[in-house]
């Protein structure tokens, strides 16, 4: 299982007309604080309000004929875009996700019209399910990240951020499942081979970075987290998206739970964005010090604005939140 940058290029006009081509923004605030110039790669104005859907509709273009309906597991994002796809294609949509996905992002599902299954407290979990419905009622199965089309789907923002600027140093890549990081990672070393790509995760259950010190695809336990679009595992089969981490990569790192809470005041104060915690791990990095002084133009990728407003109106307004065992204190923003 392979991807090119041609596979790229070919899903850029599979997806045109229905992906948008994002605008690539910077922050002032984080230019200044950090002596470089720092973009936000607004995939928020998506019409799903997430990157994913750049993904899913590249990978149902390539359906073949006669297919009756697909299905996939979810952390929420996903799910939405293939839902979105499968309506436009006129195809019946179920979408499998664990009890940890925010309740906002599963009705944001229905919305489009998808059937949705919840199916224990783990996305290998809702995969079981999405497994018993390729198997046994014939769906076809859309994978969140370990799928060459999707993969290509969305590398395509790989090609709009070296397009409109040839001079970024670094990209700094929410990493989950690594169709996101891997993808954009292939477009932006096939254009620019010194280009620095850097994953970044949440500090709980991240299974890419777990499975890349490892050096083989490994479990991990899902934990409720702010960053709850990270979370899943990258399966124990994962053919593309491990090695494409591996090979494209150039570190991983990982960022507490109150970094991202602080970080997603920032974006919200600083720039004026609502976005899913997900979208700041690249910010969190920044602020707290695991990244080495930038060397030149930094972008990173704000990757959804699908989050649950109680939680999000908390967190702006300083107060505390629960997630799980894990109880964040309350710290007002302080630039």
């Amino acid at each position: 299982m392979t991807v090119s940058l041609a596979d790229i290029l070919a899903a850029r006009r599979a997806i045109s007309g229905i992906a948008l081509r994002t605008p690539l923004v910077p922050s002032p605030f984080l230019t200044k604080t950090f002596g470089q110039e720092v973009l936000l790669k607004l995939e928020t104005t998506q019409p799903i309000g997430a990157f994913k859907l750049r993904g899913a509709v590249n990978a149902v273009a390539h359906l073949p004929e006669g297919v009756r309906g697909v299905t996939c597991c979810s952390t929420g994002n996903h799910g939405r875009g293939v839902a979105y796809a499968a309506r436009a294609k006129g195809l019946r949509a179920v979408i499998c996700m664990s009890e940890l996905v925010p309740k906002a992002k599963v009705e944001g599902i229905r919305a489009l019209g998808a059937e949705v299954r919840i199916v224990g407290r783990s996305q290998d979990e809702a995969e079981v399910e999405s497994d018993r419905l390729v198997a046994e009622e014939g769906l076809v199965p859309i994978s969140p990240f370990d799928d060459p089309d999707v993969v290509a789907g969305q590398g395509t923002i790989g090609l709009e951020l070296l397009e409109d600027r040839p001079d970024l140093h670094t990209l700094l890549l929410p990493l989950s499942g690594g169709g996101l990081a891997g993808g954009i990672a292939l477009a932006a070393k096939a254009i620019k081979p010194d280009i620095r790509c850097i994953g970044i995760s949440m500090d709980r259950g991240a299974a890419m970075y777990e499975s890349l010190k490892a050096g083989r695809p490994v479990e991990v336990t899902e934990v409720a987290s702010l960053a709850d679009s990270l979370g899943g595992g990258i399966g124990q089969d994962n053919k593309l998206t491990f090695r494409l981490c591996r090979d494209l990569l150039d570190e991983v790192v990982l960022v507490s739970e109150a970094e991202i809470y602080r970080a997603m005041q920032t974006l919200y104060y600083e720039d004026r964005l609502v976005a899913e915690g997900a979208c700041v791990v690249g910010i969190a990095a920044l602020q707290s010090g695991k990244l080495p002084p930038l060397e030149g133009p930094a972008a990173t990728v704000i990757t959804s604005r699908n989050v649950d407003m109680p939680t999000f109106t908390r967190i702006v307004t300083g107060q505390s939140v629960t997630l799980g065992d894990l109880t964040l204190e309350g710290s007002p923003y302080a630039a």
